[in-house]
């Protein structure tokens, strides 16, 4: 992942391009592809292979649990991050009294489940400034009705990661009632997660984890096992899925284990659990340590071309996304694409990202595409 031959030979696929798309779509290592192989040599045993599909999802709670610094009881799975936070907002139950605080710089899978409930709580929006959120905008909207503040670790849009210790504390002393979700989804792999006190984490398995899609972690520390607990039916989260009582009454596992509601994702488990155990192989800080100073010279290199990146210059912290606004994003990015060179383009906004399997060569490769690209000629 991190040197030429490691690179060459776990992802044989990045040979020629200059992939800087991690925050969209990762490209797994060969190792994954072999799991889900081995799910399908599973599946092919009929039933004897369920021996191998939940074997597989134990393995992938163990090192879930490792990489989030949970016990295996406080990690569990769904289908999508989607699909997890409507079942967290079964799980809470808010209603017209209750507020939720939410921040435009989220995905809306976070945002979203409080606006479309049958009794919707209040929805009380956090808004960045300069691309950043400030704690002094987050203290007005806190109170003893607030019930939820959800928040993402780093931002799909611009990349700003959120300054946890003032947010934590700030919850905690004005929202006595409080839970703080995070959306972990753009730093699960690729940053420290420093979101201790954190009452939910939650992230997709098809970016910087290195999974496939139709997976999504739940950590739910013990302490909140009771409270979030969804009352979703189904049968796989019951205790008594196929006892006698079972048409009369469903007893629901607590905390992270009933938000696995139906029947595991299993090709979805054994890619991850794969994809896990080569990102905890390689080192979370040993990739950051590599991937981070890239991250400053395409930074660096955005702004000497005029570019202006869309999180503030004042922040240190590095984390795999970089995204500019530009009026002509659509002949950027189809001159990227042309050099092959793979960002992500949406509604005048370019995102670049930068993990592990990137090399200087690739940003490098991007900054001379984009130095074109400002010329005007063009």
């Amino acid at each position: 992942m991190l040197t030429d031959t490691t690179r060459l030979r776990d992802f044989p696929s990045l040979s020629g391009i200059t992939y800087l798309n991690t925050a969209a779509e990762s490209i797994p290592p060969l190792c994954v592809g072999e799991a889900l192989q081995a799910y399908w040599h599973d599946k092919q045993l009929g039933m004897r292979g369920r021996d191998g599909h939940f074997a597989a999802v134990e393995a992938c709670r163990e090192i879930s649990a490792k990489m989030l610094g949970l016990t295996t009881q406080e990690v569990s799975f769904c289908s999508c991050s989607s699909e997890a936070y409507n079942l967290l907002a079964s799980a809470l139950n808010l209603g017209a009294g209750d507020e939720v605080v939410v921040t435009d710089l989220d995905f809306p899978a976070g945002a979203t489940p409080w606006l479309r409930a049958m009794n919707p709580p209040a929805s009380r929006l956090w808004k960045s400034v300069h691309g950043e959120l400030n704690i002094t905008d987050l203290e007005p909207l806190l109170n003893e009705r607030t019930k939820l503040v959800q928040v993402s670790l780093v931002s799909f849009y611009n990349g700003h990661r959120i300054d946890w210790k003032p947010l934590h504390e700030a919850v905690r002393r004005l929202a006595p009632n409080a839970l703080i979700s995070v959306d972990i989804t753009q730093a699960f792999g690729r940053v420290a997660l420093n979101c201790e006190g954190a009452d939910i984490l939650i992230s997709s398995t098809h970016k910087w984890t290195l999974g496939v899609h139709g997976g999504c972690i739940i950590g739910i520390p013990k302490r909140n096992a009771e409270r979030l607990t969804t009352h979703a039916g189904g049968w796989y989260h019951l205790s008594n899925a196929f006892d006698a009582d079972r048409f009369e009454r469903a007893v629901t596992k607590t905390g992270a284990l009933s938000f696995s509601v139906g029947m595991p994702s299993f090709a979805a488990l054994y890619a991850l659990n794969a994809a896990l155990r080569y990102v905890d192989g390689v080192g979370v800080e040993v990739i950051s340590s590599h991937a981070d100073p890239l991250v400053r010279e395409l930074r660096d290199g955005l702004v000497a071309l005029g570019f202006q990146p869309m999180t503030p210059l004042h922040d240190s912290r590095p984390v795999g996304i970089v995204a500019f606004m530009h009026e002509r994003s659509t002949q950027i990015h189809a001159a990227l694409e042309k050099a092959e060179v793979h960002v992500m383009h949406n509604a005048g906004r370019i995102r670049l990202a930068v993990h592990g399997y990137n090399t200087r060569e690739d940003v490098q490769r991007a900054l001379a595409c984009l130095q074109q690209c400002s010329e005007p000629r063009l």
